[in-house]
């Protein structure tokens, strides 16, 4: 089957819902900053207004996302979406508020509506035979990176040309618009809990923790990318600027990969070991960004990552589709989510951590050795259970 068959309504409507859901997400971080930049101390107050959003993201995808029940996921849905689109609101009328108020409206926005992603992609994938599964897990990665790559000048735009509440004010429309969407699409999907052979749902999810490992270690290469690329130009004496260029390069090889792997539809060997092999190629672009002494190399290096990063998400998803019976999907791409966002926090973390003490150059390969660290454990985890089952359910490969 080709991309062309997905040209429905059903997943037309789909992709609208979740670019009115994901874009917010997007620009929220951002956004965040921009709104209280101008207070005194304004950017720590925005780095902690940001942090929280994260860990409301990260909280709310694993806790709610584990509540999601698929006959009623609709309902449930609208209602994260729904809080989500009022806490962001709350954010944008009130920027003068107390650090902690905004905080807390901050968590909020980012923990409500966390289940949306996981809850959207196991509602649309079973509406959709077999043969359209990858094709559309690939058009929703190349929607996601294509939201990435526009969100921070959408939000640095709005701030700084319009007002700084914007954004934030923009964000709620869009979470409302994705929360009235919603009602366009079924309701829920068919998933008997018999399909996990009397196994909690709890069981199920942990049974699949080495999915979650190489799935942080992913992201972890990505906030490698992201957060040191201007220490790191500026380190080569190359020009600063060019990190919005090449970024935007990244998010663009990103959404290409994303395309190329649904095209063929199936790639040689088992999901696992595709997961495995594309993400050791990133590590490996990820390495020659931190040790390239020229822009074409670490230009050419961070368009190989995004070519390939996209591919891991892709076999990740596909491999808890394949382990899990399809009442646990929805819960898993949350954990999933939550996970990857663990991931990216930690590689944060050793990165700052490293630059007080060494160059950017040195930072990134520390955070190159933490993420090998979880891919190594992700595979020995991946080895462990090939061959057990998960409740009724071989982890096939």
């Amino acid at each position: 089957m080709h991309y062309r068959h997905l040209a429905t309504r059903l997943f037309t409507t789909w992709a609208l819902v979740v670019a009115c859901a994901r874009l917010p997400v997007a620009m929220a971080p951002l956004a965040l900053v921009f709104l209280v930049r101008e207070r005194p101390g304004g950017y720590a107050v925005g780095a902690g207004l940001a942090a929280a959003y994260v860990v409301g993201e990260v909280v709310g995808a694993a806790v709610l996302g584990a509540r999601l029940r698929p006959e009623r996921a609709r309902g449930q849905l609208a209602a994260g979406l729904a809080v989500g689109a009022c806490a962001f609101g709350a954010v944008g009328v009130l920027p003068g508020a107390h650090p902690v108020f905004l905080g807390a409206l901050a968590a909020l926005a980012g923990g409500a509506p966390a289940a949306a992603g996981g809850g959207l992609r196991a509602l649309v994938v079973a509406q959709l035979p077999e043969g359209l599964v990858v094709k559309a897990l690939s058009v929703e990665s190349v929607l996601t990176y294509t939201l990435w790559s526009v969100a921070p000048a959408l939000a640095g735009a709005l701030a700084l040309g319009v007002a700084p509440s914007l954004p934030l004010l923009l964000s709620g429309a869009l979470m409302a618009a994705a929360t009235a969407g919603l009602w366009a699409l079924p309701a829920g999907w068919a998933a008997e809990t018999g399909d996990r052979g009397g196994a909690s749902l709890a069981r199920m999810l942990v049974g699949a923790w080495p999915v979650y490992v190489v799935g942080a270690a992913s992201m972890s290469l990505l906030a490698l990318a992201e957060l040191a690329l201007p220490a790191l130009l500026e380190q080569r004496a190359l020009g600063v600027g060019w990190a919005g260029p090449l970024l935007a390069g990244f998010s663009v090889a990103s959404a290409v990969g994303a395309a190329l792997y649904g095209l063929r539809g199936a790639w040689p060997g088992p999901l696992r070991v595709q997961g495995l092999v594309l993400l050791v190629g990133v590590t490996g672009c990820v390495t020659v960004v931190a040790t390239a002494a020229s822009l074409p190399w670490i230009a050419g290096a961070l368009l190989g990552a995004g070519l390939l990063q996209s591919g891991v998400q892709l076999t990740r998803s596909l491999s808890l589709r394949e382990s899990l019976p399809p009442s646990a999907h929805a819960a898993a791409y949350s954990v999933m989510y939550a996970a990857t966002g663990v991931g990216y926090a930690a590689s944060a973390a050793v990165v700052g951590v490293a630059q007080r003490a060494a160059p950017p150059s040195t930072a990134v390969l520390a955070g190159v050795g933490l993420t090998l660290l979880l891919v190594a454990t992700g595979a020995a985890g991946e080895l462990r259970t090939r061959d057990r089952r998960v409740g009724p359910h071989s982890v096939k490969e």
